[in-house]
């Protein structure tokens, strides 16, 4: 089958990042802090050191993809402009409202300006709604594996500024796009000498890398792990989604990717159902296999509720919501 690219994320041209002066944010239910207090956040660990929480309900987050037709941003253009809008600084509160969890993921595309002052506004929204980013994915134009080397440090350095978004913000990670070039295959050895630069980065700013099977030829989970394991680096690590690779029709390719990426996890993992082909046909995994493969790799992160199947987002998260529950109870 032809490789399918899932998404066309677009990276803003410019993003003019500050560190924001921000208070601690106030998380509802309980949950630990996973970044520690503002002050922490450039200070420069050898290696990350998030407490998560063990009760199930704690675990779950609820991605803003699957509500892309509802929010209003720029850079959305999966915008629906029949359906009611929503800035992405109401969607901690609808999420806590709908669903009573308390993290989400926001995209990148979704963030209506990356300038410090409607960052420290988000922010300031997360903590009203008594609530925590646990990663942002985001994209850009130039790839970690291009071969001029001008175009991979431009890739390098789009990427840090949403390390930047993540300080800002208060999220202890990014999910970094690997972006494709015309007519050249996926390189292990300049993607990782991109990658290790990011990582350095997110090092120093206490931010975790993430790189996810999300693009069947330019994030091929094998590939992905090869260059992981190659870059060897403390805050490079897998964000495994549960079926992104089911648009192969494989399910067992699937679950291999699956296992292979959980290995290399840390943090977060893309939790879902099912998955479409873009061409209206969907494909449905066995979700206790797949949390089974998850506790099997010691995995202890964030499961982020990321619906993409028949029917509208609202009742699809909740029906995932509910199978990860009881899952994990």
């Amino acid at each position: 089958m032809k490789p399918l690219s899932r998404r066309d994320f677009l990276s803003e041209s410019s993003l003019a990042i500050a560190t924001v002066a921000a208070s601690t944010l106030g998380l509802g239910r309980g949950l630990v802090d996973p970044i520690g207090p503002p002050s922490s956040l450039a200070s420069g660990a050898s290696e990350p050191h998030l407490d998560f929480p063990t009760q199930p309900r704690d675990r779950l987050a609820v991605a803003s993809w699957p509500f892309r037709a509802f929010i209003e941003s720029p850079t959305n253009h999966d915008r629906d402009s029949r359906k009611p809008g929503m800035d992405l600084k109401q969607f901690p509160a609808m999420v806590v409202e709908r669903f009573d969890l308390h993290l989400i993921e926001p995209l990148g595309d979704h963030f209506a300006s990356t300038q410090p002052g409607y960052l420290a506004d988000f922010r300031e929204a997360i903590a009203k709604a008594g609530s925590h980013a646990v990663d942002i994915p985001c994209g850009g134009h130039h790839s970690f594996y291009d071969p001029d080397t001008a175009k991979r440090s431009q890739s390098v350095d789009d990427a840090k500024k949403w390390v930047d978004v993540a300080v800002a913000i208060g999220s202890p990670s990014i999910r970094a796009h690997v972006a494709g070039v015309h007519g050249v295959k996926p390189d292990v050895d300049r993607a990782a000498e991109s990658l290790r630069q990011l990582a350095d980065y997110g090092g120093e700013k206490n931010i975790v890398i993430n790189l996810e099977n999300d693009d069947l030829l330019t994030e091929d989970a094998f590939f992905i792990v090869q260059v992981i394991e190659k870059v060897n680096h403390p805050w490079l690590h897998a964000l495994p989604d549960f079926c992104n690779f089911m648009m192969t029709g494989n399910a067992d390719f699937n679950y291999r990717a699956v296992t292979a990426m959980f290995k290399h996890a840390y943090n977060i993992a893309h939790m879902k159902d099912e998955e479409g082909d873009g061409m209206g046909k969907f494909y449905a995994i066995d979700v206790a296999r797949t949390f089974a493969i998850a506790k099997d790799a010691g995995y202890r992160g964030y499961f982020s509720m990321e619906w993409e199947g028949n029917g509208e987002p609202y009742a699809g998260t909740q029906r995932l919501i509910d199978e990860s529950l009881k899952n994990l109870t």
